[in-house]
């Protein structure tokens, strides 16, 4: 599962250089412990061909909803059962996006109780998680708010002591494909979705800290020990 992540880059630049952003997102403060319910930063592809940044709210609320707190149970899809899933499957094929990161936690169950692992690639540069994302309209107010998960797989080799499973990082070469809004062969979509190679990936323990969403400074990816 992913319930913790980091965006940490400052520079607007390296954003719009890695997603082939078409406009120059607003600065964002750096982020080191972005939790469930929170605004995210995502990548999208919109009607007009033009590719941007928008922020969302992490935890999927379906556009059919009665209840708006069933996002909080939906922060991830397990990539094996989107095509079935009701809450994920029209997602799929019409509503994906990049969720915008520079690194992730997972909590590594040791002989003393659970240790936070901070987890990025080896060169700190930012990825994209594939993720799915909707718009759900309050029935009463006619407010609207969009939302979205991030995908999830088997771990790879790095990741598979610490826990079983981790979000898909894609490479970005598959980053059109996947943002396409023509593209809905969810087969051809699905082989997009396998665990990013192990070897270009390092983990390390951090802080207990990271366990309250409260604190969220630089701190939290200092290795711990």
């Amino acid at each position: 599962m992913c319930g913790r992540f980091t965006l940490t880059e400052p520079d607007v630049g390296v954003l719009i250089e890695t997603f082939s952003l078409t406009h120059p997102p607003d600065p964002m403060p750096p982020r080191y412990n972005i939790a469930p319910t929170q605004g995210v930063a995502t990548v999208v592809n919109e009607n007009d061909g033009s590719r941007v940044l928008r922020l969302m709210r992490w935890g999927l609320i379906p556009s059919w909803a009665k209840d708006p707190s069933v996002g909080a149970r939906m922060i991830n899809a397990r990539s094996e059962t989107l095509a079935e899933k009701p809450a994920f499957r029209n997602a799929l094929k019409r509503r994906r996006c990049l969720i915008v990161a520079d690194g992730f936690y997972e909590w590594q169950k040791q002989p003393g109780g659970k240790v936070p692992m901070f987890i990025t690639l080896k060169d700190r540069q930012p990825f994209g998680f594939a993720g799915l994302y909707e718009t759900w309209t309050e029935p009463e107010s006619g407010a609207s708010v969009t939302t979205c998960t991030i995908i999830t797989g088997p771990a790879n080799a790095l990741v598979a002591p610490i826990h079983d499973r981790m979000p898909i990082i894609l490479p970005s070469g598959a980053y059109d494909r996947w943002l396409d809004p023509q593209e809905m062969n969810t087969a051809l979509l699905i082989d997009l979705l396998k665990p990013y190679p192990a070897g270009q990936m390092m983990a390390y323990p951090v802080s207990a800290r990271v366990n309250a969403p409260t604190f969220d400074d630089p701190s939290l990816i200092e290795r711990a020990g």
